[in-house]
């Protein structure tokens, strides 16, 4: 079958699938692999083999530099200890737990003779990131706390560099090569580094082209450039082109987007990367479930099976111990958020790509391949299929009921409303349009403006979180200003520095505290009266 009729099927079955996941209310990232199995189990067509090169070459840089482009970089640094500890030290701590549990297991097994440490620090290795496409693909459609979602984007994000290191690391010293703490962390610094700066200086050239001009093509093309570019480039230099792409991702999507763009180019680059974000994960995901074969995997159920118990035990004993330490900081985290954080690890196609790219002479080569192929699969599946009732089961609602929805909506129609009643302003102002034009546009808007208003009016009256997180927002924003206005007394001396520290200490103070109402109303709304409500 030609290479062009395989991609068409594949969009032609992904495109299936969405309509009976959303119908039946299942994960689509869950359901294009059921999909995927089917279709590999049958042998429907040949797919494109999930490669290295098709990996990194077109489907990794664009999903990493679309999920960090949604990434607010206020919130991904108020939580910067909690997911740079996950995502460095906890991945390494993960991968050698797992190792421990998992080697004296498996070489127990009459299939696995000889399996030693080293071959399970390699699978442990391979497997230990979760894999961003998997987990934010997730998440968003599970509508998870905005501070929990920030943390397993970030950590997801994050730990693929320190993971591929990992694994260049320990297939090195399986293959005879010398092993040093020195230089091993010399390496680990060089390569994710160096990929930072890349990051940073193919952002930078994107949002300042971006600034530049006014078209959106030329706009969307620049942050095409930006994602692959930043890849390829650190890639090529044998630094870490995920955390390359991350950073360029961030840069334009924190500062081209708000500094450079109208809002017309912004609604189009955002289209654009969430239609190619849609597109990526239908590939390799049906292609996940089309590469394992089912014969083989069942014929190593029991390593298997070890192993995924492994990776959960590694990863919980991580995610807890970190937790405990991050409560010694201002970045605590509820001891029920550490059980979704341990549940959302997924595993996904780095892991599947990373095994593959083993020398086929490498010891126990094949049973690492299945049991990593197996692991990918079970976690998905089950840890996917599970995410939403485990969330209500804790308290953190997947599922937003009635109010929370109808808020939403409200909000942002009325957020669009008066960013259009500010455009007729300046139009006014500019005398870009006829007065009378602008007359009747203005009486359209406001009537809207009066509609949308009343409509919050009654939902705040349903539920008081929603007027809690409202004021929560009007402070978080006055203490900013707050903020802002003390640097300028400082910085033109209308203040002594000995002033400034008691003052910014004091301010620093009230926000931790606002953010800790801020987590606080993020769990689900409660009516104010159930009795007389009508919601569903």
């Amino acid at each position: 079958m030609h290479f062009e009729l395989a991609f068409v099927l594949i969009f032609a079955v992904a495109t299936a699938v969405a309509i009976a996941a959303r119908y039946f209310k299942i994960p689509y990232t869950v359901a294009l692999v059921v999909a995927g199995l089917t279709l590999g189990a049958v042998r429907a067509f040949e797919p494109p083999h999930l490669t290295k090169e098709l990996l990194f070459a077109i489907i990794l840089p664009g999903l990493l530099f679309e999920a960090a482009f949604h990434v607010e970089f206020r919130k991904f640094w108020k939580n910067k200890v909690a997911i740079h500890s996950m995502a460095i030290p906890g991945v390494a701590a993960s991968a050698g737990l797992t190792a421990l549990i998992l080697s004296p297991w498996v070489e127990g097994m009459d299939s696995a003779e000889g399996f030693g440490l080293i071959p399970a620090l390699v699978f442990a290795a391979v497997i230990v990131s979760t894999d961003p496409i998997a987990v934010v693909g997730l998440f968003k459609s599970l509508g998870a706390p905005k501070r929990l979602l920030i943390l397993v984007e970030g950590e997801s994000l994050l730990n693929d560099g320190t993971a591929v290191v990992l694994f260049t690391l320990v297939v090195a010293v399986a293959t005879g090569g010398q092993f040093t703490w020195g230089g091993a962390a010399f390496n680990f610094v060089k390569v994710v580094g160096m990929g930072m700066l890349v990051g940073s200086v193919v952002g930078y050239i994107a949002a300042r082209v971006i600034q530049r001009v006014d078209d959106a093509m030329v706009e969307i093309t620049c942050t095409v450039i930006a994602a692959y570019g930043s890849f390829v480039i650190a890639e090529n230099f044998h630094y870490s082109g995920v955390i390359a792409t991350v950073v360029a991702g961030m840069l334009c999507g924190n500062w081209a987007t708000h500094e450079g763009m109208s809002p017309t180019t912004r609604v189009a680059v955002e289209s654009f990367w969430e239609y190619w974000s849609f597109a990526l994960n239908s590939v390799v995901f049906l292609l996940i479930g089309m590469e394992v074969q089912l014969g083989s995997l069942l014929a190593s159920w029991k390593p298997i099976l070890a192993a995924y118990v492994a990776v959960l035990v590694g990863r919980a004993v991580v995610v807890y111990g970190m937790s405990a330490l991050l409560r010694l900081t201002s970045e605590r985290l509820p001891w029920t958020w550490s059980a979704v954080l341990t549940w959302s690890g997924l595993r996904g196609a780095i892991s599947m790509v990373l095994v593959l790219s083993l020398p086929s002479d490498f010891p126990h080569r094949e049973l690492l391949v299945n049991m990593t192929f197996g692991v990918v699969v079970l976690s998905i599946i089950i840890q996917g299929l599970s995410m939403a009732p485990l969330l209500r089961k804790l308290g953190i609602t997947g599922l937003k009921d009635a109010y929370q929805e109808q808020y939403e909506l409200a909000r942002g129609r009325l957020g669009s409303i008066h960013a259009a009643l500010a455009a007729l302003e300046g139009m006014r102002r500019s005398r870009e349009i006829p007065g009378d034009v602008l007359n009747q546009l203005e009486k359209d808007y406001q009537a809207k403006e009066s509609v949308t208003e009343k409509e919050l009016t009654e939902l705040k009256q349903q539920s008081m979180r929603f007027h809690e997180e409202e004021h929560q927002e009007a402070v978080r924003r006055m203490l900013i200003v707050e903020k802002e206005a003390l640097l300028k007394s400082y910085q033109s001396a209308t203040i002594g520095k000995e002033a400034f520290e008691r003052l910014t200490a004091e301010l620093d103070e009230r926000i931790a505290q606002a953010d800790a109402a801020e987590n606080h109303t993020s769990a689900p709304a409660v009516p104010a009266n159930p009795a007389g409500a009508t919601g569903t």
